[in-house]
C-alpha cells in the first residue's frame, strides 16, 4: 500500500506544475530538487505534446504550430496517458478540441481531428478477414426482401466512423504535406468519414448524412431494415442496397446474417 501511495503522490505531483517534488525524491549534491524535478515534469509533457502533433498533423496544419502546441499543452496538463503505448494517447482529444474556446472559429477543426484520431485506432487494431463486395451481392440477389432486411452484419475491428457537420474528409485531404498549396474550394456539406484498414492500409471515405446514419446504425449492431430506416429518415434518396455493397467494398463488415429473432 505504501508503495502505491507513493506512486500515486509521485504521478500527482507530474500533475500539477504548482506541486513540490514529492517526498523521496532526490537530486545530485548541488543540485536544486525542484528545478530538477519541474525539468522532468516538462520533458514528459513535451512527449506528451509530441505524441499528439504525431498523431494530428493535419489538425496542426490547420491552426499552425504555436496554437496547435499551446493547445496540446492545455490538454496534457489534464489528460494522462491511460497506456504505456504513446500511439494510444489523445483518444480524448477531439473531444477537447470542440471545447477549447480559442479554436471557436473553426467549428470544422474538431471533425478534422476526430478523423485523425480514427485513423490512428484503425491503423493498430485487430486483424480480421472482410467481407467482399461480390458475396453481399451474391446475397441480396438471392433473397427476397422480408429475408435480408433482418440480416446484421459484423463490423470490422478496424472500421471506424468520424461524425462530421463539416467536409471533414475534404478538408483533411486538401491539407496533406504533399499540397503544395493547402486549400478547400469544395461545396460546404456535411460528411462522415469512414475508416478503415483492408490489406494493412488504412482508408478514408466520405459519406453523405444518409449513408452516415446506415453505416453507424449498421455496424453498431442493427439489422439492415433497421440500419435503412435511420438512413431514409434522414435522405429518402438513399440506396440501402447500393450503400451495404460500398460498406463491404471499404473493408467494413466481417460477415452477414442473424435474423432477427
Amino acid at each position: 500500500m505504501a508503495d502505491r501511495d507513493a506512486l500515486a503522490g509521485f504521478a500527482a505531483a507530474l500533475r500539477d506544475p504548482a506541486s513540490a517534488p514529492p517526498s523521496g525524491v532526490a537530486a545530485r549534491p548541488g543540485a536544486d530538487v525542484a528545478r530538477r524535478f519541474a525539468v522532468y515534469r516538462n520533458n514528459i509533457a513535451v512527449g506528451l505534446i509530441d505524441a499528439l502533433r504525431a498523431g494530428f498533423p493535419v489538425t496542426e496544419r490547420l491552426v499552425g504550430a504555436d496554437f496547435f502546441r499551446a493547445m496540446a499543452r492545455a490538454f496534457v496538463a489534464d489528460h494522462k496517458p491511460s497506456s504505456p503505448m504513446l500511439f494510444a494517447y489523445g483518444g480524448a482529444f477531439p473531444a477537447f478540441v470542440a471545447g477549447f474556446e480559442p479554436a471557436g472559429g473553426l467549428p470544422y477543426l474538431a471533425g478534422v481531428a476526430g478523423l485523425e484520431a480514427a485513423r490512428a485506432e484503425a491503423l493498430h487494431a485487430a486483424d480480421a478477414p472482410t467481407l467482399d463486395a461480390a458475396s453481399i451481392a451474391g446475397a441480396l440477389s438471392g433473397a427476397v426482401a422480408v429475408d435480408w432486411l433482418g440480416l446484421r452484419v459484423g463490423a470490422h475491428p478496424a472500421a471506424r466512423l468520424a461524425d462530421g457537420d463539416h467536409p471533414i474528409v475534404a478538408i483533411w485531404a486538401a491539407h496533406q504535406e504533399t499540397a503544395s498549396e493547402p486549400r478547400f474550394d469544395g461545396p460546404w456539406e456535411p460528411e462522415a468519414a469512414l475508416v478503415t484498414r483492408p490489406d494493412q492500409a488504412v482508408l478514408v471515405r466520405a459519406l453523405a448524412p444518409g449513408p452516415a446514419a446506415f453505416a453507424a446504425a449498421l455496424l453498431g449492431g442493427a439489422t439492415i431494415g433497421a440500419a435503412g430506416e435511420r438512413a431514409l429518415s434522414i435522405d429518402n434518396s438513399v440506396d440501402i442496397g447500393r450503400t451495404l455493397i460500398a460498406l463491404a467494398d471499404a473493408g467494413a463488415m466481417t460477415r452477414l446474417g442473424g435474423h432477427e429473432p
